[in-house]
């Protein structure tokens, strides 16, 4: 991973370049007449495999959740935490093939283009192994695979069954890959920020003193499950994708809304509570996902906790007016620090990081990541203050890079809101 990154012609420009140039071409002709899903995944799986061919990649096997469905359009909800692995094998010069387990075979043959699918049980001999064994070569000189995302129980499989054969990461190609979206990735995630709005907006209805706040959570997923059905139908391939809104509310307020990560519990809210709402483990539609939060205050809002919230916005504000093509992305996040260390107040975490079909992906807004910004890379943008025991101040966006700046993919009041 060291050495791609330190590569940065081949993550922005070669790469990146050609994703572009398939896009283009999927466009006008693969997806014309709509863009759909299934489209797009089999397009990006025909770039990846010229890539794979112009380094000698012979396949990949692919087990974490967010390439599965960037690659082969579907996604699985049993998975490795149940001792059942779905993958995804590409081969560079042959037909992808998808291995998983028979219980979810049906759907998955519903959800996806790929039409090789090798279904294993549970007993007997037709195991997940064999199936995997069955793809890959007898004798393979090395097997790619996503070394951080790699199950321990695929792991141990590969090391016994090809003892000596090196383990080489492909998670780099693909990697850059999706640094930039298509014009449709980016239209979803632009739904999902309309979806993510509905529920910040009852996440403020919620408050007032006296309430708790596991009910301002049972609001949020309420408004944004029905504001995600808005943009789903009952046919085809979308039939399977869920609408409902999961995961549990990050939430803080009072004297813990320091705690950054602490979960919606059922504390009453005060007059001049801070409470903070953070939904980058909520918002997201078609496995899509996006960077969002909030601050509020109850009834009323201290001196303090006005000032520490505003050096957050206006921290958030300085990185995200320094995104543009050809900044690094370091420079994004040093914009940020330059703010907090005019108020006194230090920062220890990236400003923000690339989103899409991941949580995490790259580039990061942070010290030492050098990537050239290029259109269409889409990022999360955070501005974030902790006063431990005290009080916080938080913000945090989704953009995507245009040819002259970015654009918002959240929207909603960027001030200190007092309910």
């Amino acid at each position: 991973m060291a050495n791609f990154f330190q590569d940065r012609r081949f993550a922005t420009s070669d790469v990146a370049s050609r994703f572009s140039r398939g896009v283009g071409l999927a466009y006008a002709g693969l997806i014309t007449g709509g863009s759909t899903m299934l489209a797009e995944a089999r397009n990006r799986t025909a770039i990846l495999q010229e890539r794979m061919r112009a380094d000698g990649i012979a396949e990949a096997v692919f087990t974490d959740e967010s390439s599965i469905a960037y690659l082969a359009g579907f996604w699985g909800y049993l998975g490795i935490e149940f001792g059942r692995p779905t993958m995804l094998v590409v081969r560079a010069e042959a037909d992808p093939v998808i291995i998983t387990p028979l219980m979810e075979s049906e759907m998955v043959a519903e959800m996806t283009w790929v039409g090789d699918i090798r279904r294993w049980e549970d007993m007997g001999p037709n195991s997940w192994g064999r199936a995997l064994a069955s793809v890959l070569p007898d004798a393979p000189s090395a097997i790619w695979v996503e070394k951080r995302q790699l199950p321990a129980l695929v792991r141990n499989f590969l090391d016994d069954t090809w003892p000596g054969v090196p383990l080489c990461d492909i998670g780099p190609v693909l990697g850059a890959q999706r640094m930039i979206k298509s014009p449709f990735e980016i239209d979803v995630m632009r739904q999902a920020g309309q979806i993510a709005g509905a529920m910040m907006a009852a996440a403020q209805g919620s408050l007032r003193e006296g309430a708790h706040e596991y009910e301002s959570a049972l609001a949020v997923i309420e408004a944004g499950t029905r504001a995600a059905a808005g943009f789903l139908t009952d046919r085809g391939w979308e039939r399977f994708v869920s609408p409902l809104i999961h995961n549990l509310q990050i939430l803080q307020s009072g004297r813990d809304t320091s705690m950054v990560h602490r979960r919606a519990s059922v504390k009453p809210y005060a007059a001049y509570d801070p409470v903070y709402f953070c939904f980058c483990n909520m918002a997201q539609f078609k496995q899509y996902k996006l960077g969002f939060d909030r601050m509020f205050h109850v009834s009323g809002v201290t001196d303090e906790a006005a000032r520490v919230q505003q050096a957050a916005i206006d921290a958030q504000q300085a990185a995200i007016a320094a995104i543009r093509p050809g900044v690094e992305a370091q420079d994004i996040a040093a914009a940020a620090d330059a703010v907090y260390a005019e108020r006194g107040y230090q920062t220890g975490y990236r400003t923000g990081r690339s989103i899409g079909v991941a949580y995490l992906e790259a580039p990061e807004l942070k010290a030492g990541d050098r990537t050239v910004l290029q259109p269409g890379m889409t990022f999360a943008v955070d501005g974030g203050i902790s006063v431990d025991g005290v009080t916080a101040g938080r913000i945090g966006d989704s953009v995507v890079v245009t040819e002259t700046g970015c654009e918002y993919l959240t929207d909603y009041p960027r001030e200190v809101m007092v309910t």
